[in-house]
């Protein structure tokens, strides 16, 4: 809780993190709390209520205490729910729409004072609701409507707005023009949000938090890791960093992440494991069964070396803290296989574990990292799975399958690297898939197995669209593929979206 940030209540839409990120996008310090957590707050320079899936005719509709709102005397915006809830507040009502309005709509703009000062006459903007506001508190104003003259964001009073949309999303077209009209021509005095100055403070605070005693770090060479790995070694703190080879590993890679290690000057303790790791797996089928032998023998493999823990160090984020996971760290193997939860608790209780990139989003650890002189290569490197290529195996996993996903997993991102688009994608990898297929290499015909080449965009990885390659990238992926990797005579481009298909393969 700080003076004069942007205080953005959750009502529970899919979009909220999004606001806070975009607000933050802007310049300036914004964080997300529960609405009974108003009476919590001190002196916020300004508050936004954010939407949600409830409708406010619910007997027990998520609700705000209006006159502690009101008493902050800051601007005030409520966005989708978040607008009929404040209608209401001021004496309105709302309604149930006729029929459920989702997707793109118009915007046209009736009063561009402040909220839509500069934006054009009409614009796209985001619809997620199924009520509507209804009879309008004596002196509101109606500053916009939709293309068919309905009321779609309202002014009570000079310094509180309604708005039907959702700004935060890149569907909205005006939306962070929106916001920023909101934050700076509401004239709010708000608390500004600087990576650099945010990265001196953590540095005070680890140093005031850990003291004297050891920090275990698991590292795994993908950016929350790395950085978090960074940042305790520019604290001057005592660090252990584990790294722990399952022999999932993409070719030379933990050749690379120890390379990338020393040159941050961080030193590491590699854990060759891959005997332990394929042994457990050998002839396992099912994906479920994989996993869940993959996430125990890491976290046995991990407390095995790091029994005496005196602070865990985890690269929880922004996102993990609110919804209450920890995407990427050593309790989220521990959380999603049921195995030694306990141990995270017993030290979160005894206030043993420091989670310093916690007030963060993923860009802005990438902006952290760069103040900290960690090449774009490791900042802007894509995603690796827990299980490793596990996931990109279907059946059973072998040391052969293994090398043939690794040689054509690495030409495939060597192509991405070379014709400038590795940076463009958010995800990229080869797969193997489990069915051969006939071909001709030579004067003969083969009978060998497939690889699928998948390439992904993505915010957050909850949804993911394919990615429109050049024909001259994939040709070039192909040829090379069949060419030089044994085993392979047929290379498919996974054109699937997300949903219905995952991201990985299994």
């Amino acid at each position: 809780m700080n003076d004069n940030e942007v205080a953005v209540l959750d009502y529970g839409s899919q979009y909220s993190q999004l606001i806070v990120r975009r607000v933050r996008e802007l310049g300036f310090l914004a964080h997300l709390y529960p609405p009974q957590h108003l009476a919590n707050l001190t002196n916020p320079g300004a508050i936004i209520l954010s939407g949600g899936p409830r409708s406010t005719s619910e007997v027990d509709a998520p609700d705000v205490d209006f006159e502690k709102l009101k008493s902050f005397d800051v601007p005030i915006l409520g966005v989708c729910y978040g607008m009929q809830l404040l209608n209401i507040k001021h004496g309105g009502s709302v309604k149930p729409g006729v029929t459920r309005e989702y997707g793109p709509a118009r915007l046209v703009v009736k009063e561009a004072k402040v909220l839509f000062d500069g934006l054009p006459h009409e614009s796209q903007i985001w619809m997620s609701h199924s009520d509507t506001v209804s009879d309008l508190p004596e002196g509101t104003e109606v500053i916009a409507t939709n293309e068919d003259a309905v009321p779609i964001a309202l002014r009570w009073t000079e310094r509180c707005w309604g708005i039907q949309f959702h700004p935060e999303v890149t569907h909205s077209h005006e939306g962070s023009r929106i916001l920023k009209n909101f934050l700076v021509g509401s004239g709010a005095k708000l608390a500004r949000f600087d990576i650099a100055v945010f990265k001196d403070q953590m540095l005070q605070s680890i140093r005031e938090k850990v003291g004297g005693r050891e920090v275990v770090c698991g590292v795994s060479g993908g950016v929350d890791s790395t950085v978090l790995a960074v940042l305790l070694h520019s604290a001057g703190v005592k660090v252990r960093c584990i790294f722990i080879d399952t022999g999932l590993m993409r070719l030379e890679e933990s050749a690379e992440v120890k390379t990338q290690f020393e040159a941050v000057g961080v030193p590491i303790e590699m854990i060759d494991a891959s005997e332990r790791f394929l042994g457990q797996l050998a002839g396992v089928t099912d994906p479920e069964q994989k996993r869940k032998i993959i996430g125990d023998l890491f976290v046995d493999l991990f407390w095995g070396v790091a029994d005496k823990v005196e602070l865990l160090a985890q690269g929880t984020l922004y996102p993990d803290v609110i919804e209450s996971a920890s995407s990427g760290s050593i309790a989220s193997k521990i959380k999603t296989h049921h195995n030694r939860v306990d141990r995270i608790l017993e030290l979160q209780k005894e206030g043993k574990v420091l989670e310093p990139l916690a007030e963060l989003f993923k860009d802005e650890v990438r902006a952290l990292g760069a103040t900290l002189g960690i090449p774009h290569h490791a900042l802007w490197r894509h995603p690796f799975p827990g299980p490793g290529l596990a996931v990109r195996v279907p059946g059973d996993i072998t040391p052969e399958k293994l090398e043939i996903v690794r040689q054509a997993d690495a030409i495939f991102i060597g192509e991405l690297r070379r014709s400038g688009w590795y940076d463009r994608v958010w995800q990229a990898y080869a797969a193997l898939l489990p069915v051969k297929t006939v071909g001709v290499k030579g004067d003969e015909r083969s009978y060998e197995q497939a690889i699928a080449l998948r390439a992904v965009i993505s915010e957050d990885a909850m949804t993911a669209d394919w990615v429109e390659l050049p024909y001259d990238v994939l040709r070039a992926a192909s040829n090379r593929i069949l060419n030089s990797v044994s085993g392979i005579n047929r290379v498919f481009y996974d054109i699937s979206t997300k949903p219905p298909a995952s991201i990985e393969l299994e």
